[in-house]
C-alpha cells in the first residue's frame, strides 16, 4: 500500500476498531470493482482500502504498525544489525568482497553494493520480490457462515453470499454436505501483496418445519386418522426428495415407528433413513356421529390404553 491506512480509510489515529470496518464497508461498497466495471482508479482505490483495513481490521496488526514495528505494507522495520544498541551494519559481509564499515552518522551506506547479492543471503522475500516484503505477500483468510436448508445439504445447490465488504459469491454446496462443514474458496479472501487469502465457508443446516436431525437419521411426526389407524391404509410420507406410499397396518397405535431405508440425512459419509412416528389424530370438529361411535365404544368396549 506504501501510504498512510487511517487516511485510506478516512479515520482518525483513535479511531475504535467498530469506526475501522464501518468506514471500510462504506468505502468497499462505494468503490467495488463489481460497481465501477472498467474505472481503473476506483479498483487501485479499492485495492488500497481493502490493503488498508486488512493492516488496521486486525488488532495484532495495528497495534504493531502503531508502534512503528510494521510499515503500512505489513514489512518489518529493522534497527540496525551488529553493533551497540543495534546502531548499523558494523562489519557485515555483503558478498562479491563488498565489506560495509559504517556510513555517515552510523547509517548504512550502500552505494555501488549488488542489493540482490546482499539480500539473497537471507533468501528471497527480503526485498520485497517474489514473496511481498518482510511479512510475506498472501493476503488474510476471510471467514463467512452460510445457512441452507436441508434438503440443499442433501441433494446439493448453488447458493450466493455476501461478504462483509460487499463482495457476492456463488457457493457450490457439495451433495451430501454437513452442519459445520467448511468449503474453501481459494483465492477469494482479502487482497494480499502477491496473493489472495481464501474464503472459508462454514455451512449451517437451518431446522427445518418437519424433519428432525437425529445423527446420520432425520425424525418426524406422522398424522394419520383414527379409521386408518385401526383398519390399516396406504398412507403419504413426506420425504426430502417428495412423497412416498407406504403401507400402514391394521392396528397401528400412536409412536409406532415407520422406517424408510437410505431417505435420512448425511453424516460420516454415508445416508441414514427417515424415522416417521405415528401420531393418531382426530378430526379437528367431531361430528354427532363420531361423537356417538365413541359413546358406545366406551360403553360396550372399554379399555385401559398401555395395558
Amino acid at each position: 500500500m506504501a501510504g498512510d491506512p487511517y487516511k485510506e480509510l478516512g479515520v482518525s489515529r483513535g479511531a475504535s476498531a467498530d469506526e475501522i470496518k464501518k468506514a471500510f464497508r462504506r468505502l468497499a461498497k462505494d468503490l467495488h470493482p463489481d460497481k465501477n466495471p472498467g474505472d481503473a482508479a476506483a479498483e487501485d482505490r479499492f485495492k488500497r482500502v481493502t490493503a488498508a483495513f486488512d493492516l488496521l481490521g486486525d488488532a495484532e496488526k495495528k497495534a504493531k504498525y502503531d508502534s512503528g514495528q510494521i510499515d503500512a505494507d505489513g514489512r518489518e522495520q529493522y534497527a540496525g544489525f551488529g553493533g551497540a544498541g543495534g546502531g548499523g551494519f558494523s562489519g557485515f559481509d555483503f558478498g562479491k568482497g563488498a565489506r560495509h564499515t559504517g556510513g555517515p552518522g552510523g547509517r548504512a551506506s550502500f552505494d555501488d553494493l549488488d542489493l540482490d547479492a546482499i539480500f539473497g543471503q537471507f533468501g528471497s522475500g527480503m526485498r520485497g520480490g517474489p514473496r511481498g516484503g518482510f511479512g510475506g505477500g498472501k493476503g488474510a483468510d476471510v471467514r463467512a457462515t452460510l445457512e441452507i436448508s436441508l434438503e440443499d445439504a442433501i441433494a446439493g445447490a448453488v447458493r450466493r453470499i455476501q461478504f462483509s465488504d460487499g463482495r457476492t459469491l456463488d457457493v457450490t454446496i457439495p451433495k451430501g454436505a454437513t452442519d459445520g462443514q467448511t468449503i474453501r474458496l481459494k483465492g477469494q479472501g482479502s487482497a494480499g501483496r502477491t496473493e489472495a487469502g481464501d474464503a472459508l465457508i462454514e455451512l449451517k443446516i437451518a431446522a427445518h418445519p418437519l424433519y428432525r436431525i437425529d445423527g446420520a437419521d432425520l425424525t418426524m411426526d406422522l398424522p394419520v386418522s383414527v379409521p386408518d389407524a385401526v383398519l390399516g391404509a396406504k398412507v403419504r410420507v413426506p420425504t426430502p426428495e417428495g412423497e412416498v406410499v407406504m403401507t400402514l397396518p391394521a392396528g397401528s397405535n400412536s409412536g409406532k415407528v415407520l422406517r424408510l431405508k437410505g431417505r435420512g440425512a448425511m453424516a460420516n459419509g454415508r445416508r441414514g433413513d427417515l424415522l416417521a412416528k405415528l401420531v393418531v389424530t382426530l378430526p379437528e370438529d367431531p361430528d354427532e356421529a363420531l361423537t356417538k361411535f365413541a359413546e358406545d365404544w366406551r360403553t360396550k368396549r372399554p379399555y385401559t390404553p398401555g395395558r
